[in-house]
This record gives C-alpha cells, structure tokens and sequence, in this order.
C-alpha cells in the first residue's frame, strides 16, 4: 500500500522537481525533505502549503485520492509511445522530434507557438 513519503516522492516526479528545489519552495533543508521522502519524519501543514502553491496535488499525497483540479491528463497509447519515445532520447533526438512536430503542425498552430 502507498504511504505518505511514497506519494510525496511520486507528486515531486510529476512536477519535475528536485529534491532540493522542493526543499527550498517546502521552506526546509534538503535532509529535512529526504527524511519526508523516507518516511523517518512527516511533513507540517506550512510545507505541505508551500507546495500546493507551487502545484503538488496535497490531498492526493495525504489520501491516495487525486484532487480534481490536478487530474493528469488522459492520453491515447499512441501518445503515450511518443512521450516516452521524446523522454527517453537525447538532446539531438529531443530536437528531431519537436522540429518535426512544428513543422507538421496545421498553420494555426504553428502561429501559436511562434
């Protein structure tokens, strides 16, 4: 079963936060937060604030139950594969796959991100 320390871990991922930027935007030292993530201390009410503000899903990391504010998004298994594929290859490949993207892009689109 998924404890506290193991959903504060899986929520800090989701961001893309580091261990020590979520210490600094939680108020605490990198140990202090390693010690939240271990589960030899818990966390206070003033860090889990802290780090709703900055997007953590607090309820789920309390309950296990997804706030409906921060439901990820549903993807199809074709896109699925393509970020996985963008994710799991280098900077150049990384590079290959957005150009590619923008390019074939409908025109309104491409507008919007120029």
């Amino acid at each position: 079963m998924c404890n506290i320390s193991e959903r504060l871990l899986e929520e800090r991922k989701r961001l893309g936060f580091t261990q020590d930027q979520i210490a600094e935007i939680g108020g605490v030292a990198k140990r202090t937060y390693c010690n939240y993530e271990s589960g030899e201390r818990e966390p206070m009410g003033s860090f889990f604030t802290a780090i709703a503000e900055a997007g953590a899903d607090v309820q789920y990391i309390l309950t296990g139950i997804r706030s409906t504010a921060v439901q990820e998004p549903t993807l199809t298994a074709r896109q699925k594969a393509l970020l996985d594929n963008y994710e799991h290859t280098d900077e150049y490949g990384k590079g290959i796959i957005e150009a590619t993207a923008f390019a074939t892009a409908k025109p309104e689109q491409a507008k919007k991100r120029a």
